[in-house]
């Protein structure tokens, strides 16, 4: 996760290539976010943080949700790699309690749930979400039903999009409405509740 730092050094604006301009405000708005939380996020004080002109800022993000939405997912993106072990039931698990010590053993649930609310009002921040954070998560998780299916290991029959909201569906629903405990338990049981209903063979495996 991303630690505290000092402001980045201003280096000569106009010279810097835009790439690194970009991954310096990023790296910057994802310590903020995790530093502070949404309620003290601000456009100037990444701006500030990472060395680089408001008016750069707003040229790339229509809004400050939209940028603490790229700030949070290059915080936490090696952390959620999908694995491919070839065991779709092992890998399935590995992802989910990755996800779930996330949410809860850091500041990233705290963090994840202030950008869902902010989506409800935030139009840009809302479409960011879908684009740049949800649909390429959701994308990696069918893939990975899908190629259990051509291994034999989950029916050709079940839609992955709905496997994949039933396991990440719940994990959202408990982070949001906390009467339950969100848990790497309740992670596995999920997981293993879903493979007894679609796994081939006789009983499930």
């Amino acid at each position: 996760m991303p630690e505290q730092d000092t402001p980045r050094a201003r280096r000569g604006r106009g010279r810097r290539p835009a790439t690194e301009v970009r991954a310096d405000a990023v790296a910057a708005a994802g310590e903020l976010l995790f530093e502070s939380g949404m309620g003290a996020f601000t456009i100037e004080a990444v701006a500030e943080k990472a060395g680089v002109s408001k008016t750069t800022l707003y040229k790339w993000w229509p809004s400050k949700g939209a940028l603490a939405l790229d700030g949070y997912f290059h915080a936490v993106e090696s952390t959620l790699a999908f694995p491919d072990s070839g065991d779709i039931e092992a890998d399935l698990t590995v992802q989910l309690h990755a996800f779930v010590h996330l949410l809860t053993r850091t500041r990233a649930g705290r963090v994840m749930a202030e950008l869902i609310g902010g989506a409800q009002t935030d139009q840009d921040l809302s479409a960011a979400l879908l684009q740049h954070y949800s649909d390429p998560r959701r994308a990696l998780g069918v893939a990975a039903v899908r190629r259990a299916q051509q291994r034999g290991q989950i029916r050709s029959d079940a839609d992955p999009e709905v496997l994949i909201d039933q396991l990440w569906g719940a994990c959202y629903h408990r982070l949001l409405l906390p009467s339950l405990p969100l848990t790497e338990e309740f992670a596995t049981a999920l997981v293993c509740n879903l493979m007894r209903g679609v796994a081939t063979g006789a009983g499930g495996r």
